[in-house]
C-alpha cells in the first residue's frame, strides 16, 4: 500500500475529508487534476450555519468569517423572508464567502495534519480487490490504498469507473453567473426573485464584490455561448428591478443545473461524497454545505474502519450511506422545489406557487423548520426505536468546565463524553482497557444540565443518558 486512503478531488468535500483522516492518524493522499495554483471560481459561495459549526470544530470558522459577509435572512420571491437570526447556533446567519477561501483553509489544515497532495494528477482508471484499490493516473503510474473516496464532482471519473449510475436530469439550462462590482448597494439580504419568466439572485461577498446568478426562460443557448455584462444587467432589471450599476466583472460564465443522485454511495472499497454522489440546483446554496457534511460523517468512520476487523469496519462504513443518502435526497427535493416555484409558468402554476409561499409565510413553525433545513442545524439521523430522543441529533455547542466549548473539545477528532458537573469519570469495560488514555476525551458541562452525552467526532449524539 502506498497510503491508507486515496481521495480523488481537492474541492471542499475532499479537503475536509483529507484533513479529518490525517488528524486521525490515517495516511491519506489527495489526487487533483487541477494545477495547485488554479483558483476554484465556482458557483459555491454560501456557508450555512451547520457547515460553520463543522468548521468551528476544526478551528477554522472564526478565520473564515473574516473573509466573508454574514447575512441574517433569505428572501424568496419578494414574498417570503426566512429569518436566520433565531437559529440555535453560534452562527445564526449564512456566510457569503468565496469557495476558494473555504478551500484555502481546509487545504492548510490537511497539509499541517500530514495529508499528501498531488496536483496535475488525473485519475484514468481504477481496480479493486479484497485488500485494496489500485489507481492509474494519466502518466501511467499506479498508486494503491486500502480505500478510495471519489470527491471529484458531477462528472466523477471514480463513479464511472466502479459502474455506479447517476440518474437524473437537467432542470434548468443556460443560467448565467457573474461576480461584479456595484454602483448601488442592495439590501443586506440574500434575495431570490422571479418575474417576467426570469430568475435572479444576488449576494454580497463583503469585500465589494457581489455574486449574481440569473436565468431568462426565453433564452436557451449553449453553455459555450459567451456571457456579456449587458445580458446579466438585463436579467437583474427584469427580476430585481435594478441592475445596481453592475460594472467591472471578474468572472462571467454560463451553466446548467442538474438534479441527480447516485443510488449507492459505496462499491466495495470505493466510496462517493459531495457532487460525485449528488448534484442539484443552486437554489438555497446547499451544494458545498451538503458535501462538507458528507465528509464530516465519513471521515471518522473511515478512520475507524481501518482499525477494526473487516466485518465491523464494513458495518461502520455502511452507516455512512444509511445516514447521508436520505439527506442528499431531501436536499434534491428542497432545492428543486425552490427552483420550480421560482420558474413556474402559466396562471395555474403561478397560483399554486403563490399559495405555497403564502402558507409558509404565515406559519411560524414551518418557517422555523425551513430555516433549520436550509441551515442544516435541524438535520438529524435515524435513532433506534425507544432510544433517547437526543440520539442522532446535532449536539449543541455546550459550555464546558474551564471556559471551553464542545466545538473546541471536538477538534481532537475523537468521541467526546460530556458529563454533568462533578461527575466521576466512568470505568471503561475490560475490552477497552488497552485504550490509550490520550484517546479519551472526557469533559464536564458548565450549563447546569444533568444529561450525559456521548458525542461523535462529527458533532452528532451517539448516545445519551438522563444522569451521570
Amino acid at each position: 500500500m502506498n497510503t491508507d486512503v486515496i481521495v480523488v478531488g481537492a474541492g471542499p468535500t475532499g479537503l475536509l475529508l483529507a484533513g479529518d483522516l490525517a488528524t486521525a492518524g490515517t495516511r491519506v493522499t489527495v489526487l487533483e487534476k487541477r494545477p495547485a495554483a488554479l483558483s476554484n471560481l465556482t458557483r459555491a459561495f454560501a456557508v450555512h450555519a451547520r457547515s460553520l459549526e463543522v468548521l468551528d470544530a476544526r478551528g477554522l470558522a472564526d478565520e473564515l468569517i473574516t473573509k466573508g459577509q454574514p447575512v441574517g435572512s433569505v428572501q424568496l420571491f419578494q414574498k417570503l423572508t426566512i429569518n436566520l437570526a433565531d437559529l440555535p447556533s453560534r452562527f445564526p446567519y449564512v456566510l457569503v464567502a468565496p469557495q476558494y477561501e473555504v478551500e484555502r483553509l481546509l487545504r492548510r489544515r490537511a497539509e499541517e495534519a500530514g495529508a499528501v497532495f498531488r496536483y496535475d494528477t488525473e485519475v484514468t482508471g481504477l481496480t479493486q480487490d479484497a485488500d485494496g484499490v489500485t489507481v492509474t493516473v494519466a502518466d501511467g503510474a499506479e498508486l494503491r490504498a486500502r480505500y478510495l473516496v471519489g470527491t471529484d464532482g458531477a462528472r466523477s471519473t471514480v463513479r464511472a469507473a466502479v459502474g455506479i449510475p447517476f440518474p437524473g436530469r437537467a432542470v434548468i439550462r443556460s443560467m448565467v453567473l457573474a461576480d461584479v462590482r456595484l454602483a448601488r448597494k442592495p439590501a443586506d439580504t440574500l434575495t431570490v426573485a422571479a418575474a417576467n419568466e426570469s430568475l435572479g439572485f444576488i449576494a454580497p461577498f463583503g469585500d465589494g464584490w457581489y455574486r449574481f446568478i440569473g436565468w431568462h426562460g426565453n433564452r436557451n443557448v449553449s453553455e459555450d455561448e459567451p456571457v456579456d455584462l449587458e445580458e446579466v444587467r438585463a436579467i437583474a432589471r427584469a427580476t430585481l428591478h435594478d441592475d445596481f450599476g453592475m460594472h467591472d466583472p471578474r468572472f462571467l460564465s454560463r451553466f446548467h443545473a442538474d438534479e441527480r443522485q447516485a443510488p449507492t454511495y459505496r462499491a466495495g472499497r470505493v466510496l462517493l461524497a459531495g457532487d460525485a454522489a449528488h448534484v442539484h440546483s443552486p437554489a438555497g446554496g446547499l451544494g458545498m454545505n451538503t458535501g462538507m457534511q458528507d465528509a464530516a460523517n465519513l471521515g471518522w468512520k473511515l478512520a475507524a474502519a481501518l482499525r477494526l476487523p473487516d466485518g465491523a469496519g464494513a458495518a461502520v462504513l455502511d452507516s455512512y450511506e444509511a445516514e447521508r443518502h436520505p439527506i442528499g435526497k431531501q436536499v434534491l427535493r428542497a432545492s428543486g422545489g425552490i427552483l420550480r416555484a421560482a420558474t413556474s409558468r402559466g396562471p395555474l402554476a403561478a397560483a399554486a406557487s403563490a399559495v405555497g409561499v403564502g402558507i409558509v409565510s404565515r406559519a411560524a413553525p414551518i418557517r422555523r423548520r425551513a430555516a433549520g433545513f436550509i441551515s442544516a442545524v435541524g438535520i438529524a439521523y435515524p435513532r433506534p426505536r425507544g432510544a433517547h430522543p437526543l440520539i442522532g441529533t446535532r449536539a449543541r455547542d455546550l459550555p464546558l468546565d474551564g471556559g471551553s466549548r464542545l466545538a473546541e473539545a471536538l477538534r481532537a477528532g475523537r468521541f467526546v463524553l460530556v458529563a454533568p458537573a462533578g461527575a466521576v469519570a466512568p470505568e471503561l469495560p475490560a475490552a477497552l482497557g488497552e485504550v490509550d488514555p490520550a484517546e479519551r476525551v472526557l469533559t464536564r458541562r458548565a450549563d447546569g444540565g444533568a444529561t450525559t452525552l456521548l458525542v461523535r467526532p462529527d458533532g452528532y449524539v451517539a448516545d445519551a443518558a438522563p444522569a451521570a
